[in-house]
């Protein structure tokens, strides 16, 4: 089996947003920056802490200059962890990369709107062990936003819920981390704006992709995009699954290429033997 038969590209999600990302866009596509300016009506980077209507389409554009940086990497297939599923199918020739943009803008856009429309909510990670975090969730009506690794669960909920959570995890010898996200993402509270995305998915040209692009919600190689990414708004995002159905695949090399070092590090930690894991 060849190199190429055993890699894997990985494009990472919210959250991984790092100082010099639109410097690298405006090197390698600046035509990419500019449409960006153009979809979100202010510059995405400068604003990238504003919220996830910012952060979604900095971050798209981020993992597409790496990608192209890094001389658009070939491989047996892709995954991307939430926001990350667009850079992975773009990157698989399953839709253009200027259409990739335009919906991480809608997302971004959509996903702002229900996160303020429900009020303070937000995500928590709870690091240690997943059994014991399920069960602090399932205790102060959270929900599983995130199964990232056997020690790392992220939870989505109301504000005081999650700081109830954080209290209980904390006693039982857990980290509790609140992200710096606003909004119950991957959960019910996205539910309002669901079909809004998935009209907005049906004006977006989809062809086959060149490779398999994997759905970290089904963990499995995507089948239906549209429906697949409307419904990822609501649905777990499945990366510890999706990370051994790689391994069961024969993937032993990894090759994330946007921002950040997130996923590389989750690669590390979800799979028994440690593969070849690189930064590009």
């Amino acid at each position: 089996m060849s190199r190429l038969q055993r890699t894997a590209l990985l494009f990472p999600g919210q959250g991984s947003q790092e100082p010099g990302m639109k410097e690298k866009v405006a090197a390698q596509c600046p035509e990419l920056l500019e449409l960006a300016t153009e979809l979100v009506g202010d510059d995405p980077f400068e604003r990238v802490n504003d919220g996830t209507r910012f952060a979604q389409p900095a971050i798209y554009c981020a993992s597409i200059a790496g990608w192209q940086e890094a001389g658009r990497p070939e491989a047996e297939c892709i995954a991307g962890h939430s926001l990350g599923e667009l850079a992975a199918l773009a990157a698989g020739g399953a839709i253009s990369i200027e259409d990739g943009l335009r919906i991480a803008t809608v997302r971004g856009e959509l996903m702002q709107r229900a996160a303020e429309a429900d009020g303070e909510s937000g995500m928590l990670a709870l690091l240690g062990p997943g059994e014991t975090a399920r069960e602090i969730a399932e205790r102060h009506g959270l929900t599983p936003a995130n199964d990232n690794a056997p020690d790392q669960l992220v939870v989505a909920g109301h504000d005081d819920a999650l700081a109830a959570a954080r209290k209980d995890a904390r006693a039982a010898g857990l980290r509790a981390v609140r992200l710096p996200i606003r909004g119950a993402f991957h959960s019910p509270a996205m539910q309002p704006v669901v079909g809004e995305f998935r009209a907005a998915l049906d004006e977006i040209d989809f062809s086959e992709p060149k490779v398999p692009v994997y759905s970290c919600t089904a963990a499995a190689p995507f089948t239906d995009p549209r429906e697949e990414l409307a419904g990822a708004l609501v649905r777990p995002v499945r990366w510890r699954d999706t990370m051994k159905a790689l391994w069961a695949r024969g993937i032993e090399n990894f090759i994330e290429t946007g921002p950040g070092k997130v996923l590389t590090g989750l690669v590390e930690r979800n799979l028994f033997e440690r593969p070849e894991a690189a930064h590009a």
